[in-house]
């Protein structure tokens, strides 16, 4: 029960500190996140899914390079060779 007061607490905190260090006003920012929708729908989404692939194909390859370095050293450290 005090992980959910805590989870809302720390909910309107961020809201809170939002609301009052927000750097435009609403309406600005419904009619930026509008401009945005449009650019979005009208190509920009093909962009952010490329972008999304190739940030995908990154973690994917680090991910395989780093379990590779590991299962490396790890294999060393139990035959003994530091």
């Amino acid at each position: 029960m005090k992980f959910f007061w805590g989870l809302f607490i720390g909910f309107a905190l961020g809201v809170a500190a939002g609301l009052l260090l927000a750097p435009q006003s609403g309406e600005a920012t419904r009619a930026q996140l509008g401009e945005q929708g449009i650019i979005l729908s009208s190509g920009g989404l093909q962009e952010l899914r490329s972008r999304a692939t190739d940030a995908l194909a990154q973690g994917r390859e680090l991910y395989s390079r780093t379990k590779d370095e590991l299962t490396a050293q790890y294999s060393k450290a139990k035959a003994g060779q530091f």
